[in-house]
């Protein structure tokens, strides 16, 4: 008799600690005194709803970090010039504002607009001699994001789930303004010479993608290890020297990866120039399953080529994509 009553006892315990732990769940302290627009708002600048690699949740949390160098590094396959060995942007500071451009009880989209400021640091041989020069800088992306209600929860966080969310637009402003020089038009993707996908510029925030867990996506590029791929790009230009055109994504064993593209084709255009640059690639084997925020960076030749801190000026868009298992 003893003995049933002490397990009586045990499973009345083990219930009541299950239901406090339950309760304290779904009275999350971070959230519990949140609004809806709070919350949506604290998703669309830190993303991480889960933890799983394959949310697109994650997307908005590694959005400067993807396109983040921590200083110089070297292009997958080496530089196309002789006397330039590394660079890349090193973050120092990002400022994040979100603006609400509908907001319902079942819907609100999010224009957020991060302005970054850091250095674009070049390795180089000038005169003979290796060399180095820090070119201080200011950059603005924007994105649109939409959350959906999923439901009707004391708990705030149980009741948005990211619903569409945009490409990344954005541009250097200072020392010099990007699109000034510099205005991308079209990107696209080939697989086996087959076009798998076209985002259209030159506002590419206009290029829409659903989230997954959710919703079911509608246009994310989907790769797998080992995928051999072939970009191309389509920009005006008003520099006479050659762009410096290039792909950043996801960190590889060595480092940060990115690869420089080739310009194939130039056609005069007023006192402009159109011109079109192409790359082949492959996934590497290596890649973490996941999604990611790859971007294409067009840059004057000045900006990499020149040591005046004056000159840089970039303009790039960010995409999303996963590599699936």
């Amino acid at each position: 008799m003893k003995i049933q009553n002490y397990l009586q006892l045990c499973l009345i315990f083990t219930f009541i600690t299950t239901f406090i732990f339950l309760s304290g769940c779904n009275n999350d302290p971070i959230t519990s005194n949140m609004s809806d627009d709070e919350y949506v708002q604290s998703l669309a600048v830190n993303g991480g709803y889960s933890s799983d690699n394959d949310d697109d949740d994650n997307l908005m949390s590694s959005e400067v970090l993807d396109f983040d160098a921590s200083g110089p590094v070297e292009d997958d396959g080496g530089s196309p010039f002789d006397s330039l060995v590394k660079w890349g942007r090193r973050v120092i500071s990002v400022t994040v504002t979100t603006n609400f451009i509908i907001n319902t009880d079942t819907l609100k989209k999010l224009e957020v607009i991060r302005e970054i400021s850091g250095n674009f640091v070049i390795v180089g041989y000038l005169g003979g001699s290796l060399d180095s020069v820090s070119k201080p800088y200011t950059q603005v992306q924007r994105r649109f994001l939409s959350f959906k209600r999923v439901g009707r929860s004391d708990n705030v966080r149980l009741n948005w789930r990211l619903y569409e969310y945009s490409a990344i637009d954005g541009q250097t402003t200072a020392p010099q303004l990007g699109k000034s020089n510099i205005t991308i038009s079209k990107i696209e993707f080939f697989k086996n010479d087959n076009l798998l996908f076209t985002l259209n510029g030159p506002d590419f925030t206009e290029n829409v993608f659903r989230a997954k867990r959710f919703f079911g996506q509608n246009g994310i590029l989907n790769f797998v290890r080992n995928d051999e791929l072939k970009c191309r790009v389509t920009l005006n230009s008003n520099q006479s020297d050659t762009d410096y055109v290039a792909f950043h994504w996801s960190r590889n064993t060595f480092g940060y990866h990115r690869v420089s593209f080739n310009m194939v084709s130039q056609v005069p255009n007023g006192g402009t120039f159109d011109r079109v640059y192409e790359k082949n690639f492959r996934i590497y084997t290596s890649h973490i399953h996941g999604v990611f925020n790859a971007y294409l960076s067009a840059n004057t030749r000045s900006s990499l080529w020149s040591p005046d801190v004056n000159l840089f000026s970039s303009t790039y868009a960010g995409l999303s994509y996963r590599v699936k298992p």
